[in-house]
């Protein structure tokens, strides 16, 4: 197989494509590589076919699920494009690519417009604080309004944001765009994907916009440079070649935020683009260096984009593949990655050997003997390496910042169908969370089932479609048990007397105790207060144990009883059987009877929960929190949308996002976090104490 061609650091771009689900991302990182040439055939997302959405779980579903590389190759330069899925329930894939990308593209549907996943992938790019092009999407579609997402971009991202492009018509009449810097009219040849055009004059109906537009954009480009300023007081005119060096200064500052437009499916407008991704975002050595950690010696140290220094090199995602295992992707930050060069995971404290090096393209690789300062590739079969590792020279051994990955609070109860189901998951779920840091599992003792989390509801379906297909492991998921906790509400006395003689040395123990309720949260506390040594000191712990054991069983319904005080105020002892075992006995009987007198009720778990959504949704929102015996805490607007805070039982949470976005048409969504216990109601109390029972 031919090589991959080498790029120098300097003609290199690492671009990550975000937006909301839907946008149009895929659609565009087809579009940009069948326009560059680097890719053959057209996207086709409505039969599968789409060159950055390459999994069965992907195809099945129709949107994209993982972050996928691709490249482009325009104006002698290599743009390594980073296509993210747009759902939130796989945000890590997104953030894992905004860490290794210097600059973004974010993708607006030119009927949609600003979305909650704009709004959060934004959020991503100023917390790095990269470089960003917005591109409107669509504009061959019904409804389609640039003019209606521009204004909405300035309301709701930025009022940085400065249209460098205007369409002429849209919809079907879409066929010509009209280019600021160059001042002329692109009219487009043929929808066919390839976006060639010529040149035109500017139609007469649109002279006056451009003209305010242009006016705009050359009054914004003085204000970045007091030369430039000086010059456009004058009554000059910012050159083509000013302008364009004004503005990736100003994206570079944070200060301009250019707006383009264009249809992927017709290939219209992105010719413009490559070459703007091109012009106006840094290359890696512009970048400029990354912060490492020299592990051992609690240093931190500066690595340069440079081929001269030492390797260095983040892997941001793992994954595997049949007949080729184990794949790692990385980006070069200093250095050089050769093919067949030993490396060590500093991290881990394991070697490894980059064999294989290659270039992605989609799930297409192409060999590559040797990768440059900020480059990105992929190598097979590391042994110990997995995402947010970093490989570096033996001789510099370094740690990179990894990404942060956000914590998952979705939960499924899952176990194996059969019995060869079950012996096989515990080394699938592994496999699963070695390639996905946001998938996390557990055994719950307390609730006797095997748990995974993961940052939704989907995310948690195809990890399942993930078992069946890769590994053949067939599992069956339902709602995770709930872990009440008993409590009580008043006070009590009991004794708890245990006597057994059979024949040699019997078992006596004896002792009485008070009960009484504390505030919610504050667990367990025991009190000794014996006097005059009717029970010995020796046995108190004995009766203190015998307590707790107990208590962990519960009263009503099985679940640990907490929140109350224990204090031993009497009792007896003999002084031939009476034993440790005998006062755990006796603590345990007269816990049981003071509890029962003490008014035991039950508590449920409930969560803090937060929903994100558009404000004239969230009148449904609100009725449905009320139905879910939800109560609202706060609402916050801003910019169209609304934070809503409430806090709501867990047990009536389950398949909750599901039912958010079927409200919401996928517009909203929410995090949640443990808050506390509270008293369940008499009707849930009775429902929870006659499973448990029928259970027993």
């Amino acid at each position: 197989m031919a090589q991959a061609r080498e790029y120098p650091t300097r003609q290199i771009r690492n671009v990550v494509v975000l937006g909301h689900a839907g946008a149009g991302k895929t659609s565009l990182v087809g579009a940009l590589c069948y326009a560059a040439g680097n890719s053959r055939r057209r996207d086709q997302l409505e039969s599968g076919q789409a060159l950055t959405m390459t999994t069965p779980e992907e195809v099945a579903h129709g949107v994209s699920m993982q972050l996928t590389p691709a490249y482009a190759e325009w104006l002698d330069t290599k743009i390594n494009l980073l296509d993210t899925p747009g759902y939130l329930d796989f945000t890590g894939e997104a953030l894992a690519a905004v860490q290794v990308a210097d600059a973004a593209v974010i993708v607006l549907g030119a009927t949609s417009g600003v979305e909650v996943g704009t709004e959060k992938v934004w959020e991503y790019c100023e917390a790095r604080g990269i470089p960003r092009i917005l591109f409107v999407s669509g504009m061959d579609r019904e409804n389609a309004d640039f003019d209606a997402v521009y204004e909405e971009v300035k309301s709701r991202l930025t009022p940085k944001v400065l249209p460098v492009e205007i369409p002429v018509g849209s919809g079907d009449s879409f066929r010509a765009i009209v280019n600021l810097f160059s001042e002329k009219t692109h009219v487009y040849r043929a929808p066919d994907g390839r976006g060639e055009y010529d040149p035109a004059e500017i139609p007469p109906e649109l002279e006056s916009k451009f003209t305010e537009w242009e006016t705009e954009l050359q009054e914004t480009l003085a204000t970045t440079d007091e030369r430039l300023l000086e010059e456009y007081l004058e009554g000059g005119r910012i050159s083509r070649e000013e302008a364009i060096e004004a503005i990736a200064r100003g994206m570079a500052r944070g200060e301009i935020v250019p707006l383009f437009c264009g249809s992927s499916r017709h290939g219209y407008g992105i010719r413009a683009l490559l070459r703007k991704m091109v012009e106006l975002f840094p290359s890696p050595a512009e970048a400029g260096p990354v912060r490492a950690e020299r592990p051992g010696i609690n240093q931190e140290t500066e690595l340069a984009p440079d081929d001269g220094e030492s390797f260095s090199a983040l892997v941001f995602k793992t994954t595997s593949e049949a007949h080729v295992g184990g794949l790692s992707y990385f980006r070069v930050y200093s250095g050089s990655a050769r093919n067949g060069s030993e490396v060590v995971n500093a991290g881990r404290g394991a070697a490894e050997r980059l064999n294989h090096l290659s270039i992605a393209q989609g799930k297409e690789r192409t060999p590559v003997s040797v990768l440059h300062a900020g480059d990105i590739g992929v190598v097979g079969k590391l042994r110990d390496t997995h995402t947010n590792d970093t490989l570096s020279s033996s001789e510099r051994p370094v740690i990179l910042p990894g990404t942060r990955f956000p914590r998952p609070d979705i939960s499924l109860a899952i176990e194996g169908e059969g019995r060869s189901d079950e012996d096989k998951l515990g080394e699938v779920l592994v496999s699963l969370r070695e390639e996905d840091p946001t998938f996390h599992f557990e055994f719950n003792p307390e609730l006797h089932q095997t748990l995974i989390r993961g940052l939704g509801e989907l995310h948690l379906e195809v990890q399942v479609e993930r078992m069946r297909r890769r590994w053949g492991v067939k599992v069956r998921t339902g709602q995770p048990r709930i872990a009440y906790r008993e409590t009580i509400e008043g006070s009590a006395e009991a004794q708890g007397r245990y006597k057994k003689q059979s024949g040699g040395r019997g078992q006596f123990g004896d002792c009485r105790i008070r009960i009484e309720p504390l505030p919610r949260g504050s667990g367990y506390e025991f009190v000794d207060a014996i006097k005059g040594g009717v029970i010995p000191g020796k046995y108190i712990p004995s009766v203190d144990r015998g307590i707790q054991d107990a208590a962990q069983r519960g009263i009503l319904a099985g679940f640990p009883m907490v929140d109350f005080r224990i204090e031993c105020y009497d009792g007896s002892y003999h002084s031939v059987d009476s034993s440790d075992i005998a006062f755990q006995v006796a603590g345990s009987m007269a816990f049981q009877k003071a509890a029962r007198a003490a008014g035991p009720i039950l508590l449920e778990p409930i969560m803090q929960v937060e929903v994100v959504t558009p404000t004239e949704m969230m009148g449904d929102i609100l009725a449905d929190i009320t139905q879910r015996r939800g109560k609202v805490l706060g609402m916050d607007p801003s910019g169209g949308r609304t934070v809503v805070r409430a806090r709501v039982p867990q047990s009536e949470l389950y398949k909750y996002a599901a039912a958010l976005r079927a409200l919401s048409q996928g517009r909203a969504h929410h995090t949640r976090s443990f808050s506390g216990y509270e008293p369940a109601p008499e009707s849930v109390a009775k429902r929870v104490i006659e499973e448990t029972a029928g259970k027993a």
